[in-house]
């Protein structure tokens, strides 16, 4: 009646076993390190740079516990933080030569301790938020005026394009400030335009009184303005999120406080100035015509000056390249860019997609530019770098476009990835910034651990004293709760915070309390003058109902919260939901497993250890504390 196969057991002990693999890199705790990556895209982190960063430390006589390479970005890690600091100072003079413009970011981490065996299998710690970890905190201000006037020129140069094809004719179409000049030559000219806006631009409008002495001006409609401004910082987010993502920052926390401020934390990073690094190394994409005059090649050779209405930008090889300052297209036209390879040549390429605006634009360019060279420049950190500089050989439409430059695989991934990224839609200026240090986050640690082993403690010591034998049974159950909890935590790589172990805390009393449910109810059997063999079998399945309702009910609202909550309430929400899924398995799987092992192949049980079994008045003893067949 109450035995489990073999197949039950077995199963029980391959979860014990995960879980005790998947927990254990939470105990080994984090070491201080130095981690190494690729200040641009056009710098690679390979065995090279590890084995420079290898030498200057020998050098130093600093011998770091591990030093490899992982991924992108060569880590060496250290038993103090004073050798992570001078090791900092060691690996920076040996790797970067100029200051201003580095090759290389130098920062300050923190790994995990975990034996290399552990890793291997994929057990890794949880993350840890901000209070828990440490890390660093930015208030983002986005200039809204330069989102604003950026808006303003792409407007005059879609105006310009329509008036050319309508065959309009005009004195020239200039962006002033945040509303666009039109310089017109007869009222024929001036009729056209304001049909135009009508039909083209609903975003715009004419300003009362400045269709005078051949001149029009317009401007950018209020309700658009404020369109404007909120998309603004909605990309900014987008592409903070997919630059911080994609370069490997766990869990970042990045949310919109207010009409034009943005919020973001970084836990584990102690190194501001790296983080300051990644929130900046969003790279733009600009296409350019290349100044194809006399002048500009001369300007190439470096024979003369860079020609007025063109700029100079070198190419990956240090090659000088002349462009015109009119940008055809930016990244703003980019809807997806991957890599791949060149069919005929198989050489490394990056595949664009353009927007049905873009893939017009670079139609029109092409087929009026054939045999010229069109420039494909990558802005990144404020400086323009020229990817390829290729000769338009027939009109390309359609919408997809392929670069190449002599690339390799890993260029070609990294300015993939760069241009998935995309381009800020606004500046903005860092005007709060602080650094929680590993310390306070180890203190907020300890307070938590040691709320939850404390209250766990005092559950188990009430628990046996209550119900004997099956409190050790129940408790045993509930330290497993607690080990699966933080082994799915670990596994699904989630970030813990702090109101995460008060979830946990709350898990435990969840767990418990469905085995109180079934002890109580086996008690009940015993009383109603059940066999102990049947009423431990009847008490787990009857009280299994109870115990499915009450927890699903708690799930709606843990599931509830997840769903509507945002930051630490989120946190919660997904430890509270995970520890009432755990605490099912370990509270009627598990603990029937234990009592089964235990009291299952005793075929003439006489009795069972769970605590004082109250009868009604006038039956037999009542006052034992070991529950009786009859």
């Amino acid at each position: 009646m109450n035995r489990y196969p073999v197949w039950k057991y077995a199963i029980l002990v391959v979860a014990l076993l995960v879980g005790v693999i998947y927990t254990l890199p939470n105990f080994f705790g984090e070491a201080p390190a130095v981690q190494v990556s690729s200040a641009k895209s056009s710098v690679k982190v390979d065995e090279g740079v590890l084995a420079r960063v290898e030498s200057a430390l020998q050098a130093a006589s600093l011998l770091p516990d591990i030093l490899s390479l992982e991924g992108t970005s060569v880590r060496a890690r250290f038993n103090t933080s004073e050798e992570q600091l001078k090791a900092k100072d060691v690996i920076e003079r040996a790797l970067i030569t100029d200051a201003s413009d580095p090759t290389y970011i130098v920062a300050l981490n923190l790994v995990s301790r975990s034996p290399q065996w552990l890793s291997a299998l994929g057990a890794n710690p949880m993350y840890l938020g901000l209070d828990l970890r440490g890390g660093v905190h930015f208030m983002l201000e986005v200039d809204m005026q330069a989102a604003l006037t950026k808006r303003a020129d792409s407007l005059a140069g879609d105006l310009r394009t329509m008036m050319r094809d309508k065959n309009i004719r005009h004195g020239g179409v200039n962006r002033d400030g945040q509303g666009i000049e039109i310089r017109l030559r007869d009222e024929a000219s001036v009729t056209a335009v304001r049909n135009l806006l009508a039909d083209q631009f609903p975003d715009l409008q004419v300003d009362a009184g400045n269709a005078t002495e051949g001149r029009m001006r317009v401007s950018i409609k209020p309700e658009s303005l404020r369109k404007v401004q909120d998309q603004a910082l909605k990309q900014n987010i987008t592409t903070l999120h997919n630059r911080i993502n994609e370069l490997g920052v766990a869990e970042p926390i990045i949310q919109q406080q207010g009409t034009d401020r943005i919020v973001v934390q970084l836990p584990g990073v102690q190194d501001t100035a790296k983080a300051k690094d990644i929130l900046g190394r969003t790279a733009t994409l600009e296409v350019r015509l290349v100044d194809e005059s006399t002048e500009g090649r001369a300007a190439e050779m470096g024979s003369a000056n860079v020609p007025f209405g063109s700029e100079r930008y070198l190419d990956r090889n240090g090659n000088a390249v002349i462009v015109k300052k009119q940008v055809v297209l930016t990244g703003e036209n980019l809807t997806d860019a991957q890599p791949g390879f060149d069919g005929q040549t198989q050489e490394p390429t990056v595949n664009l997609v353009l927007d049905a605006k873009g893939a017009r634009i670079f139609k029109d360019i092409t087929r009026e530019n054939i045999n010229k060279r069109m420039a494909i420049i990558l802005f990144e950190k404020g400086k323009g770098e020229v990817v390829t500089a290729p000769v338009i050989r027939s009109e390309i439409g359609g919408g997809r476009v392929q670069i190449s430059g002599r690339m390799t695989t890993m260029e070609a991934n990294d300015t993939s990835l760069l241009l998935r990224a995309g381009s800020l839609a606004a500046p903005m200026e860092i005007i709060e910034e602080y650094t929680i240090g590993p310390s306070l986050g180890a203190e907020n640690i300890d307070r938590g651990i040691n709320s939850v082993v404390w209250g766990f403690v005092a559950i188990v010591i009430f628990i046996c004293i209550y119900y004997h034998l099956f409190g050790v049974f129940s408790s045993i159950a509930l330290g497993v709760n607690v080990l699966l909890l933080m082994a799915v935590l670990s596994m699904l790589q989630a970030t813990l915070t702090l109101p995460g172990i008060a979830a946990m805390a709350l898990a435990i009393g969840v767990a418990i309390d469905s085995n109180v449910l079934i002890n109580e109810r086996i008690r009940e059997e015993l009383r109603a003058g059940l066999s102990p063999q049947a009423a431990i079998h009847a008490g787990y399945d009857r009280a299994w109902a109870t115990i499915l309702d009450s927890n699903l009910t708690t799930l709606i609202v843990g599931l509830a919260l997840l769903a509507f909550g945002s930051g630490a309430v989120r946190g919660f929400a997904v430890v509270h939901c995970i520890g009432i899924a755990t605490s099912m398995f370990s509270a009627v799987f598990f603990s029937r497993g234990l009592v089964n092992l235990w009291y299952g192949r005793q075929k003439k049980l006489k009795s069972v250890s769970i605590g004082t079994v109250w009868k009604p008045e006038g039956e037999a003893d009542s006052s034992t504390a070991v529950a009786k067949t009859k």
